[in-house]
């Protein structure tokens, strides 16, 4: 058991990673550090936190600090941890790109206290409240640059994930990037586009409201997502987001153009094709 653990970030994912080491007995005592103010008081209302306090206050009393805040500020944030850093602390984050934060941190002279990883689990809400018990359960954990962290700040990390019910997968930051961008974050860009694309053309909401059924639903939930913290995922993994993109644009296209020159034969043939994925995901 640790006796203090901070979470940076008391969010959905940080909020939901304090529950779980609290219902797991992992840990004797929680910290919370928010830029916000409300958020942090709804964090302790809620019991996510024990108690609140400025991050260099915070490190100083902790055995390990997660940092779960959007990506684009976790690049300063995780450098200030680490100049902070004492031998026996660990750091680790919970962002959705690895290559940008990876390269970032690799000549700090405490790198090796640090441990990159990516609990793929989230939903479409955030703050406090959207913090769930049991969340990470059956979910993937990806640790990246493994090699890089000191043997002992591995071992813990791996640990709690474990206690937590996820399974480990180990992958370098650039390829975790690629993967990332096909199963994660292209989603949330195809629901934002959605639900662009029917609040441009149906521009009577109620109708929305009523005609609206599970399949779409399920499709735009992602768009309520928030953009503060999916901007700079977007922006940090460009490269990799735009290739994905162009290929999903090179698939509508084909959908497309079996709808303009009425090639029922090949809509069924990518409709088919497409239920392979059933294999995957059952």
């Amino acid at each position: 058991m640790l006796n203090t653990v901070t979470i940076v970030g008391v969010g959905l994912i940080g909020g939901s990673f304090s529950l779980a080491l609290k219902d797991q007995k992992l840990v004797k005592k929680v910290i919370g550090v928010s830029r916000s103010g409300e958020t942090a008081r709804k964090a302790l209302k809620l019991g996510i936190v024990d108690e609140v306090l400025p991050l260099e206050e915070a490190v100083k009393q902790s055995d390990l600090i997660y940092v779960a805040i959007p990506v684009d500020v976790t690049l300063p944030v995780i450098k200030n941890i680490l100049d902070l850093l004492k031998p026996e602390q660990i750091v680790v984050d919970a962002g959705s790109t690895k290559l940008a934060l990876c390269k970032f941190v690799a000549e700090h002279p405490n790198r090796h206290r640090f441990v990159a990883s990516h609990p793929m689990w989230g939903t479409e809400y955030s703050g406090p409240e959207a913090a769930v018990h049991d969340a990470f359960r059956g979910r993937s954990c990806v640790i990246c640059e493994r090699e890089k962290s000191d043997a002992d700040a591995l071992q813990i990390v791996e640990d709690i994930y474990l206690k937590l019910g996820m399974s480990l997968v180990n992958m370098d930051a650039e390829s975790h990037d690629v993967h990332a961008a096909y199963v994660s974050h292209i989603s949330h860009i195809t629901s934002f586009a959605l639900a662009n694309t029917v609040l441009e053309k149906e521009r009577e909401e109620d109708a929305i409201f009523e005609l609206a059924g599970g399949g779409f639903e399920s499709t735009v939930r992602l768009a309520k997502s928030s953009p503060a913290m999916w901007g700079p995922i977007f922006m940090q993994n460009r490269e990799n987001v735009l290739d994905v993109l162009n290929e999903h644009i090179m698939q509508l296209r084909k959908f497309k153009s079996c709808l303009e020159k009425e090639n029922y034969p090949y809509l069924m043939e990518l409709m088919d094709n497409a239920n392979k994925i059933r294999r995957i995901l059952e």
